[in-house]
């Protein structure tokens, strides 16, 4: 069959072109939502996934242009089947990564290593095989008009670039937030299907048509084992993947643990509203309402989760509570499955540092932030600026407490924060529990920050168990800071994945 013999339109190869460069982009995105729920969403997630799409859509080309090279119908042929590939890959994404998520997780020590093979053994060849259509469809294109080859080109390139568009924006604002991963990988999958089959038929005839939809159906029936078996989020939100988990010790008296993508994000008791679950939710409660008395507070909270402490507070009476959440389906599920009261607080759906920033006139004696997660660290947080803003929304007698999570052998984001906080801060103390660190163990600790010391050194509190915790000795805090030397951290330099990093990589 000869080039203009072949049923190849110069809109439809457009089409297929942003069609598939669309999706494309959408298995990009989902990739992040995807690896979540085992490695956590950092500044090094996204790196790997962005880099091993990237290769793998240059591995696509590469071998694209080879095949362009043949003759246009068997092309075409070829790049159907590599479609259907790309619908086989796609369908089972999720499959293999369950499989290949808990040997990766346990046998890689370093969680940036295990985030790099992880995306590598699952996202590497769906995108090897979306990068070949690029090069064939714009080869059939550009050789069918001849006339006019330069339009042909660029209609190619513009179509691959809108398409990329439109994937990235639907799956951030549509297919994610209101459809979950599971059903975008299967609309994604039925994409390629459809597109494979549109170029099969432009070939026609076909040899052996029952061989193409067996593996058409082969990538339906993993999609659809997707769909029914393997949904691990109890609610995706725009922000998280949401699952709660029952760790009740007695049926009774229910407890329940939230975990937002791979990390625990709070445990609650329905019947112990004041009891504390985590060292650091036990440190914030006891110092915060140490260092205020006996008199009412105000606090504000940056972020809800379970909305443990404030709920804690409320069944106090401590004063009135300010929450800023940024994801609306968090606050809905801690009403939902952790006995939250909503009319307890005043809850802000939105930044905390933009809630803060756009209320200059309210101040707090209370300010607590929770912005540690493992390596995943929102850097606009811990920054010197940002620790002005709150240094400006406390009373004077007011406090900051924020906790944060370190390795005991280097200790370098800890020393980071300390001393950013102390660039802003007349006073401040690193709080943790008066046990040994343990090698290779991440470490909690709470720093209080304000305009004079905390009145006590110690204190013992449940989590849930008696622990006795106890601020570390200033000339600890001063070789901690004088070490490194450790950097000030700004909104134009804060490198605060670096810092963990280091600790992760050994170096």
């Amino acid at each position: 069959m000869t080039l203009p013999q072949l049923r190849a339109p110069l809109a439809l190869l457009v089409a297929v072109q942003a069609v598939v460069s669309g999706s494309s982009l959408v298995v990009e995105i989902v990739a992040g939502r995807m690896l979540a729920p085992y490695v956590g969403m950092s500044l090094y997630t996204w790196t790997s996934i962005i880099a091993v799409v990237l290769a793998g859509f240059s591995v696509g080309h590469w071998w694209g242009g080879h095949v362009a090279e043949r003759p246009a119908r068997q092309a075409l042929v070829y790049t159907g089947w590599v479609l259907l590939a790309a619908a086989v890959t796609t369908g089972c994404a999720l499959v293999l990564l369950r499989l290949a998520g808990g040997p990766v997780l346990a046998g890689v020590e370093h969680p940036v290593a295990s985030i790099v093979i992880l995306t590598v053994c699952v996202f590497f060849l769906p995108s090897v095989f979306a990068g070949v259509p690029a090069p064939v469809l714009t080869q059939i294109a550009v050789a069918t008009r001849a006339s006019r080859s330069g339009r042909a080109l660029g209609a190619m390139f513009a179509a691959g670039a809108v398409g990329a568009i439109a994937g990235t924006v639907l799956a951030g604002f549509l297919f994610i937030p209101r459809l979950g991963t599971a059903i975008t990988l299967a609309i994604v999958t039925m994409v390629y299907i459809a597109s494979a089959g549109l170029l099969l038929l432009m070939a026609r005839p076909v040899q052996r048509p029952g061989l193409p939809l067996l593996v058409a159906g082969l990538a339906v029936a993993m999609s659809t084992v997707t769909l029914t078996r393997l949904s691990y989020c109890t609610l995706e939100s725009r922000y998280f993947c949401i699952k709660v988990l029952d760790v009740s010790a007695d049926p009774a008296s229910p407890v329940r643990r939230l975990v937002l993508d791979h990390l625990s994000h709070g445990t609650s008791s329905r019947d112990q509203p004041r009891l504390m679950f985590s060292e650091f939710t036990a440190m914030i409660d006891e110092i915060g309402r140490g260092r205020m008395g006996a008199k009412p507070f105000s606090t504000f909270f940056i972020g809800g989760g379970t909305y443990s402490v404030p709920r804690a507070w409320a069944d106090r009476g401590t004063g009135p509570i300010k929450v800023a959440e940024i994801d609306p389906d968090v606050t809905a599920i801690a009403i939902r499955d952790f006995w939250v009261a909503a009319d307890q607080f005043e809850i802000l759906h939105e930044d905390a540092r933009r809630a803060l920033l756009s209320r200059p006139g309210q101040r707090y004696d209370v300010i607590v932030g929770d912005a540690f997660g493992d390596i995943a660290v929102p850097a606009h947080l811990v920054t010197r600026e940002f620790f002005t803003l709150v240094r400006d929304r406390l009373s004077d007698d007011g406090v900051f407490l924020m906790n944060v999570v370190d390795f005991p052998e280097r200790l370098e984001a800890l020393g980071a924060i300390t001393a950013t906080l102390q660039s802003v801060f007349p006073s401040v103390e690193i709080w943790t529990t008066q046990q040994p660190p343990v090698a290779g163990e991440q470490r909690v600790f709470v720093l209080a920050a304000g305009s004079h010391p905390t009145p006590f050194s110690t204190i013992v509190a449940d989590a849930p168990e008696p622990t006795r915790f106890a601020a570390l000795a200033d000339s600890f805090v001063q070789r901690l800071i004088e070490r490194g030397p450790a950097p000030v951290l700004t909104d134009d330099y804060a490198p605060i994945d670096r810092l963990l990093a280091g600790n992760l990589w050994g170096g």
